[in-house]
């Protein structure tokens, strides 16, 4: 390696070194600079992990649409069982499942506990049903639709369901809510560089002294501006690593509760938190982000500083 790559390597390492001893000398001030851009980092991270988890606990039931065909009271069984004939027929349709209004009501009779009640009824208030599986080729949004558009128009059809349709409802909702995390650790990300960039403004103000005796012997803005920027990085990293842990601590407690909550819809849905090439993604944005606030802060006072 070359000197001058040395010295530079060396120049730079000290002012780090320096600059991490100079803000370390304010503890108070340094914590609280550092827990600010923590959790400002910390909530559009958590409800990001959240969106996250729901996106992938609902992935696998977009894959189960099925279509619940309610026929017409009149329709007896053997219409029942010619429908679901025709239906099997067709090339988009993987099964079909017969659901005859007699089992419909033995079984809401054993799963309701309401089998007394039930005797005082004169008639089967239940009609016959058609539980339609799409194909894997026809398992789409505008499979499905078009499926139950087409199963609609047929004679002795009452009402076609499509049972995933509030999934798909979900999903946008989710998507919104994508879209509002963007914009809230935008707003946020913004706030974390106006908050390191009045840090450093007070900071050079405090050292106005020290560097217009700098400029005196010589030293550039670049110079000047260094340790700054140096500084800012320290509390990038420190203000990184609060939002990882902050998000870690809030995932493993709610990890219980919601493994339980998740248990009684009989799914086994299990909280996952930030992955390592997360973390170490939220470190760089951080640290970039503290940077460009103290970059552009340190830039315009240090300019404005004039040793004459």
């Amino acid at each position: 390696m070359p000197g001058a790559v040395k010295t530079w390597l060396a120049r730079h390492a000290q002012i780090m070194v320096g600059s991490l001893g100079r803000i370390v000398q304010h503890p108070l001030a340094t914590l609280m600079t550092v827990a600010v851009i923590a959790v400002a980092l910390a909530l559009p991270l958590f409800l990001n992990v959240l969106l996250q988890n729901a996106r992938t606990a609902t992935a696998n039931w977009n894959q189960a649409f099925d279509l619940s065909v309610y026929l017409d009271e009149k329709a007896g069984n053997e219409r029942t069982k010619a429908l679901a004939k025709q239906l099997r027929a067709r090339a988009d349709v993987a099964a079909v499942r017969v659901i005859t209004a007699e089992q419909a009501l033995k079984d809401f009779r054993d799963a309701s506990g309401f089998g007394k009640a039930l005797d005082a009824l004169t008639e089967n208030p239940l009609p016959n049903t058609l539980i339609v599986t799409p194909t894997l080729a026809a398992s789409t949004a505008e499979g499905t639709i078009a499926l139950k558009t087409s199963i609609a128009t047929l004679a002795d059809v009452d009402t076609v369901q499509l049972d995933t349709e509030w999934v798909q409802r979900l999903n946008a909702m989710l998507e919104v809510l994508r879209r509002v995390v963007w914009l809230t650790g935008g707003l946020l990300g913004l706030g974390v560089m106006l908050v390191v960039g009045n840090t450093i403004r007070l900071d050079i103000l405090n050292r106005r002294t020290e560097i217009e005796v700098m400029k005196l012997v010589g030293a550039t803005d670049r110079f000047a501006r260094r340790p700054f920027l140096y500084g800012a990085v320290w509390y990038g990293l420190g203000g990184g690593l609060g939002s990882v842990i902050l998000v870690a601590v809030a995932v493993a407690v709610l990890a219980g509760p919601v493994e339980h909550l998740a248990g009684l819809y009989g799914s086994p849905v299990r909280l996952r938190g930030l992955g390592v090439l997360t973390a170490m993604g939220v470190l760089g944005v951080s640290i970039a982000l503290s940077w460009l606030g103290s970059w552009i802060a340190a830039t315009r006072h240090i300019r404005a500083i004039d040793p004459s």
